[in-house]
Formats: C-alpha cells, structure tokens, sequence
C-alpha cells in the first residue's frame, strides 16, 4: 500500500521510450506495486507520461493519461488520500461512482472521495490531481471558476525544487492548495484570514512565475502583469508590498540574477555582454552597466573576466 510519506518525495514516469508492446505490462506494474492505481483502457491508444509530487498533506499527481482508467478505493492504493479533486486540462474524462457517472471537459474540475465507495476515471484526455481536500462529493466546478484557474495556475508552479524542498516549505504549498479548492468548491466571502492570506501568496507565486517566463521582454510592466492575471496593478503592487518590496523591483533583481549567472557560465563565454544584458531584458545597455556596478560592486566586464581567467 502506497502511504504519504512525511517528507516531500516526487515520482516520474512516461512510456515515450518503452515500446509499444511493452506498454501495458509497464502501466500495469505501476498498479501492482502500489504507485498509481491505473489501468489500459481495451482496444484504445494508450500513453502515460506522469509526474507524482508528495507534500506533507497533499500529493500531485500531472502530466498526460490517454486511454487509461484510474481507479480509487477504500483502503486500498491511496487509501490515505480521503478525497480526489481532477482538473481536466483539454478534453474531456468521465467519472464514475455508485452509478453515477460525471462528464467533465476543457479546464472544469471534478472532486470524488473513497469514502463515499470506489470511484472510476476514464481519461482520453491531459488530467491534473490533487488528492486530499475537502468533502463535497462528485460535483463539476465549471471551467470559468477564478479559484480553479489560480489553482491551475499555482500548480504549474511547483516545481521538482520545490517539493524536495523543506517540510516547511511543502507544507505551505500544501495549505494554499486546500484553501484554493475550498474556493473553488464555494467558500464564502467569509472565508477565514488565514484562507485568504493563502489567496494572496498563491496570486504572488503565480504572478513570479509569470514573470520570470517573461523576464527577456524589455517592455515587460507592471500594468502587463496585472492585466495577465486579471488584477489591477495596484493589487499587483500590494502583493508585493507584503513582502517589503515593488514588483519593478523584483523584476530588476531577477534581470541581473540572470545576467550576473549567465556572465560566469563558461557554456556562454563567446557571448558578448551586450548579448547577455539583451537576453535578460535590459533594453539599455548603460542602464544595465551602472545598475550591475550598483548591486555588485563590479562591472559586468570584471566578472567576465574572472570567468576567462579561470
């Protein structure tokens, strides 16, 4: 039986590089030694290509199951894991529980709990689950919920890094999770200060992650950010603030993080500085060099030549 470990753990798998008559046998192992209670689908394409993150209250479980069935039973694989929310990312699953049976397609959601009895996926289609939440049973929460895309979003986020990161840490993702299903599930505008100090954090992780996508655009702004999230950017300026600083800011730390790593990797000693400063976003070379010099207390051209010299 596959049990939450108590520190952050992670699991990947794919059948890309397994033939195809090996798949099912592949699949069918991940069933019998307790990792995913999966199954192939008879007489469908079938291809898997997962990634399983454990934290400290939650497990994610990402990627691509196509002509699968994923099961979950009372004490039996996962047993521990009292309820399942599914995102589904494009197409559509169905699922199935006491003879009910649930179709739900692009970007909605659908939660279901082994407590309730055994309980069925089939997944065509991409699928993203986050087990362990909440207690209202075998519902679709509709694909325009805000909640269920920031916490689509916030799970894009998370990264290998991140999960064998500290307890700590993998707790905290944990928490912002429940409080984003519970949204997503309805909770009121009263919800408590705790919930929405996690809405807060969770919009401020999505809205880094944004950025450090984005980071290379010179015309990068604060009004861009805002729009993307569908926020305003005073709001975007108050998430900020929580943590003592501007986004302008962050954005301008995190541009000459990039460069000053790029500047001492020897995968890059034939690129020019200008080079460098460009790919990181600076638009203005001599902006770039005072602002290094500032922050550093050297010259781009100083820690390239430490680099050379090496």
């Amino acid at each position: 039986m596959l049990r939450m470990p108590e520190r952050p753990g992670q699991f990947r798998f794919s059948t890309a590089g397994i033939p195809m008559r090996d798949r099912r046998k592949a699949v069918c192992e991940l069933r019998e030694r307790g990792i995913l209670p999966i199954e192939p689908l008879r007489d469908a394409a079938m291809s898997l290509a997962i990634a399983k993150r454990f934290l400290p209250g939650a497990s994610i479980l990402s990627g691509r199951l196509s002509g699968l069935r994923q099961e979950g039973v009372p004490r039996a694989i996962d047993a521990d894991d009292d309820l399942f929310l599914g995102v589904n990312l494009s197409g559509y699953s169905v699922a199935t529980q006491r003879g009910r049976e649930i179709r739900f397609g692009d970007g909605e959601a659908v939660l279901l709990s082994c407590a309730s009895g055994s309980f069925a996926i089939i997944r065509p289609t991409p699928a993203r689950f986050v087990p362990d939440l909440d207690d209202r049973m075998m519902r679709v929460i509709p694909a325009q919920t805000a909640p269920l895309q920031l916490l689509t979003t916030y799970l894009s986020s998370i990264s290998d890094d991140t999960v064998s990161g500290s307890n700590e840490l993998s707790r905290l993702f944990a928490t912002h999770l429940h409080d984003l299903i519970a949204l997503s599930l309805g909770a009121g505008p009263d919800c408590p200060a705790e919930m929405d100090s996690s809405i807060r954090a969770t919009r401020l992780q999505a809205i880094k992650s944004f950025i450090l996508d984005n980071l290379s655009a010179p015309s990068l702004t604060v009004a861009d950010v805002a729009a993307r999230h569908h926020v305003t950017p005073r709001y975007v300026h108050k998430l900020f603030e929580l943590e003592g600083i501007t986004c302008t800011h962050f954005i301008l730390v995190q541009r000459l993080e990039r460069a000053h790593r790029s500047l001492r990797d020897l995968r890059l000693a034939n690129r020019s500085i200008t080079s460098i400063a460009y790919d990181a976003g600076f638009g203005d070379l001599s902006y770039f060099n005072r602002t290094f010099k500032r922050v550093y207390g050297t010259t781009p051209s100083q820690v390239r030549g430490t680099v050379d010299r090496q």
